[in-house]
């Protein structure tokens, strides 16, 4: 079985349009997405409609079950003071700009995915298999990443929210960020798709980068009421 998942779009309806284009290149049999569909640029409502009429399943991120509740705060983790105010304004602006029709899909989207694959058990969830907001880099202890997998019991796990992508191989058990299709933190501008084929004797994953008009969504961006410092992190990717 060959999926596509695609993370973390953030209102990047550019990056999902190419990374879908490139997901069905590759033939791939279902395609998944990983939540946080708003939030950074301005087309949640476009983002959400493109995987209604795509019939692209999906989990809910933290950022989802944020603006379909109107909470407060995205549940989102900051590195300075800067970055926290800016993230406030995009989260309102999303909350704000939000369609009851998109709210209503991001309320009802699943903690998670299971299903099983040449006796393989596969999970897909947003961050982590217990809570949606908590960042799961690479550099975590290899304790951390066998306790994940004993809290969903899974033998193949798939997850983004950091927006770096990564796989580790750890005691039989597969882990895999599928990094972020609308905003990239590895310093690669591109939109990433992940592919995984899961056959009988092996799992191979396939990190895809593709270009897209990052050029229009910074000006939509600036052009939509929404700080200017999302277009410049956008271009470093950061």
């Amino acid at each position: 079985m060959k999926i596509a998942i695609l993370g973390d779009i953030h209102g990047n309806i550019e990056a999902l349009r190419v990374a879908y284009d490139a997901a069905m290149a590759q033939n791939v049999e279902k395609i998944y997405h990983l939540g946080d569909l708003g939030g950074y640029a301005p087309f949640v409502n476009e983002v959400v409609d493109f995987l209604i009429e795509h019939h692209i399943e999906g989990v809910q991120g933290n950022y989802d079950d944020a603006v379909a509740n109107d909470r407060e705060h995205c549940g989102c983790k900051y590195e300075d003071p800067l970055q926290a105010e800016m993230a406030t304004l995009s989260f309102e602006w999303t909350k704000k700009h939000a369609t009851e029709k998109s709210k209503k899909y991001m309320k009802e989207l699943p903690f998670e995915i299971a299903f099983t694959v040449h006796n393989r058990k596969v999970k897909i969830f947003h961050a982590t298999p217990i809570k949606n907001n908590l960042y799961w880099y690479e550099d975590r202890d290899e304790d951390f990443f066998l306790r994940m997998a004993r809290k969903t019991d899974a033998d193949i796990l798939i997850y983004g929210h950091t927006h770096i992508p990564y796989r580790k191989n750890i005691c039989n058990r597969i882990f895999i960020n599928a990094g972020s299709v609308g905003k990239p933190k590895d310093g690669d501008t591109r939109a990433c798709l992940c592919i995984v084929e899961i056959m009988p004797d092996n799992v191979n994953t396939d990190f895809i980068r593709i270009p897209y008009d990052l050029e229009k969504i910074a000006s939509a961006i600036i052009e939509s009421g929404m700080p200017p410092y999302f277009a410049e992190r956008l271009r470093m990717a950061r």
